[in-house]
């Protein structure tokens, strides 16, 4: 009841004219950010800090928490349309977003992906509202070798993001660790693997990846295509926006599934929605009766992942307002506003500053609903870039590329990168390799290899610290059998061939 009462003194906060002005702006700027390759929620909330100055520290975050949570729903319209990931959690609708936006329904995409970001970013305000001290304690018991079991589990799930061969999606994986192993080593500070090239040196972004394999790489194998239009044009109004009664049975479990999932990987410092929404599309293919059609169009895989990305906000909340500790760069910046307010996040902010939690938990909820109301209806108008013809929407893609990849960090090398890895995506199409996998590689490989060392560094070289802690030893046997199922698999299947043969 005290919770309720407390509840409704945020709403009392979050809904005066101004911080709802403001909520909303913070939802459109967030849409806009989350839309635009190479730039992403966390540099969003870099460029709007300054305007928060001089803000009642409740208003300013309530701006940045709608632009936290408008980025998730942004980064799917590009992912939908063009193929491009707005950014990076956005990487896993691409692969059936897309499929669906060349079957004529990229509008039950968009509309699906809102309804599921919606249902997924309220429950995980409700989750962050009444769980969230219980799950700060649980998430205190991550240490580094629970760190890498749970990053080192992500990368076993690469078969089965793929349709295709299990050993080309293990490649992949290959290919992106070596990826992401040039750089600064973060522990001696010596180069490893630049070849002299001053460019590598900070390393490869991920966003030059993601926009080469997916952007580039697409255009590349469009221009070999028919250069007419790919889309199957239907005319879309806001009625038809909505799923039907089978995609509403096909898309709730997917719904439920990645809100949980996505609550609790962004619960965990560090974690973030990328992770999330690779493992909750892992997952809906590995419990679904129709596996195959992943990757060609299935609506569960845009409904799942996009749940995971937008309950992660929710998640990634809870370590910041009860510890202190941000649970993603984003929230690493949202936790230097604080600081900057003259705030200390933690359990005694519940207690001395209560209009200020609870205003911008309420706001959180009216984030979501200005959201939902304002992607559903612009959908009609976002289906309309389908019918640009390629040979004037593919160059805009190249530019929209190219800007986007040179904005992050000003670094011209970047962009030629980006021609590279557009080279690679264009490869890996026409010979039907898997790319999920090599960005999901590019995502955890650095954090796999940087809890490993901590871990050895913790048992002075023992590898024996990942099996005696409980939590560590149950993720490593959850990764090993995401790595055996698709061996028995085949050879159930084969054996089960064998004996139809013989029938």
């Amino acid at each position: 009841m005290e919770t309720f009462q407390q509840l409704l003194m945020g709403f009392h906060v979050a809904a005066t004219p101004f911080n709802l002005l403001l909520c909303f702006l913070g939802c459109v700027i967030g849409t806009i950010i989350g839309a635009l390759p190479g730039i992403g929620p966390a540099a969003g909330l870099s460029i709007l800090l300054p305007l928060t100055f001089g803000m009642n520290p409740t208003s300013g975050m309530i701006m940045m928490a709608g632009l936290y949570c408008g980025t998730m729903y942004g980064g799917t319209i590009t992912s939908v349309l063009i193929n491009v990931p707005g950014e990076a959690a956005s990487v896993m609708t691409c692969l059936d977003g897309y499929q669906m936006a060349m079957q004529g329904r990229a509008g039950k995409a968009l509309g699906i992906a809102a309804i599921g970001s919606f249902i997924a970013g309220t429950a995980s305000v409700v989750f962050l509202m009444l769980l969230a001290l219980p799950m700060v304690k649980f998430a205190l018991s991550f240490g580094p070798p629970e760190y890498f079991a749970l990053m080192l589990m992500g990368l076993c799930t690469v078969a089965g993001l793929t349709s295709g061969s299990v050993l080309k999606a293990l490649a992949g994986t290959c290919l992106g660790i070596l990826v992401a192993t040039p750089g600064m080593d973060a522990f001696s500070g010596l180069p490893r693997l630049t070849f002299g090239l001053t460019g590598l040196l900070g390393g490869i972004d991920f966003v030059v990846v993601a926009v080469g394999l997916f952007g580039i790489g697409e255009v590349l194998y469009n221009v070999e295509q028919s250069m007419e239009m790919k889309f199957l044009i239907e005319k879309i109004s806001i009625k038809e926006v909505w799923p039907n009664r089978a995609e509403w049975r096909a898309s709730v479990g997917p719904i439920t599934r990645g809100t949980l999932i996505g609550f609790l990987v962004g619960v965990l410092p560090g974690a973030g929605g990328t992770i999330a929404t690779f493992l909750s599309y892992a997952v809906e293919k590995r419990v679904s009766k129709h596996p195959e059609q992943f990757g060609k169009g299935a609506i569960e895989g845009v409904a799942a992942p996009e749940a995971a990305n937008n309950a992660s906000t929710g998640g990634a909340m809870v370590p910041l307002l009860t510890l202190g500790i941000p649970g993603s760069g984003t929230t690493a910046i949202m936790l230097g506003a604080l600081m900057m307010y003259g705030l200390q996040p933690g359990p005694l902010l519940f207690l001395k500053n209560p209009d200020f939690v609870w205003g911008v938990i309420a706001s959180m909820y009216i984030g979501n609903v200005m959201l939902v109301i304002m992607n559903m209806a612009c959908i009609p108008l976002f289906v309309k870039i389908c019918k640009i013809p390629n040979y004037f929407l593919m160059p805009f893609v190249i530019v929209f590329a190219t800007v986007g990849v040179y904005s992050v960090d000003g670094n011209i090398f970047d962009v030629w990168m980006l021609y590279v890895f557009g080279v690679m995506g264009y490869f890996m199409n026409k010979f039907g390799m898997p790319r999920a996998p090599v960005l999901l590689a590019v995502v955890l490989g650095p954090m796999v290899e940087r809890a490993l060392r901590q871990s050895l560094i913790l048992s002075q070289g023992s590898y024996d610290i990942f099996f005696t802690r409980p939590i560590s030893a149950v993720l490593l046997m959850m990764g090993l059998a995401a790595v055996l199922w698709p061996v028995f698999d085949m050879i159930w299947q084969r054996r089960r061939a064998r004996r139809m043969a013989g029938a």
